[in-house]
């Protein structure tokens, strides 16, 4: 009995193939990149809200709960903080914005001023990479129990 090859009924389903992965390649690159915001989303209507004079409650209540706080003395921050981000092909991420919408309260907890900043407003910081050594790090764990006798 002779042996059947497959290749006869699986040519048009490798030519569909085949014609599926052309036109996907001569399509837009877009098609692969996905743009998403993450944290809060600053929209104008909102930001227009928040006036001098407001209380803290009623910011919260506009805007939501903030991400971020800070107090320093007797005044205080909220933080809310939009990133849009352009995730490609295999998981690649790029920060195409940041916003930061910062609103400050006086000691009554009253909306004193309100600014926006962006990655322009933003400073480079290098990171230090060394390391400060601490008692023992250098030691493995038998050296620590001959070391205490």
């Amino acid at each position: 009995m002779p042996l059947r090859t497959a290749s006869g009924k699986l040519a048009p389903l490798a030519a569909a193939a085949l014609l599926a992965t052309v036109l996907t390649a001569c399509s837009s690159s877009t098609a692969l990149v996905t743009t998403r915001t993450q944290g809060y989303e600053i929209s104008d209507s909102a930001l227009a809200q928040i006036r001098t004079g407001q209380s803290q409650e009623l910011v919260t209540l506009v805007l939501g709960s903030p991400q971020s706080t800070n107090s320093l003395g007797e005044q205080s921050a909220y933080y809310y903080v939009e990133t849009k981000v352009r995730q490609m092909a295999f998981g690649a991420t790029m920060i195409d914005s940041r916003t930061v919408l910062v609103v400050y309260f006086d000691k009554n907890k009253k909306v004193v001023d309100k600014a926006v900043y962006s990655l322009k407003d933003g400073k480079t910081v290098t990171i230090e990479t060394r390391r400060t050594q601490s008692f023992g790090e250098d030691r493995s764990f038998i050296d620590s129990i001959l070391k205490s006798f």
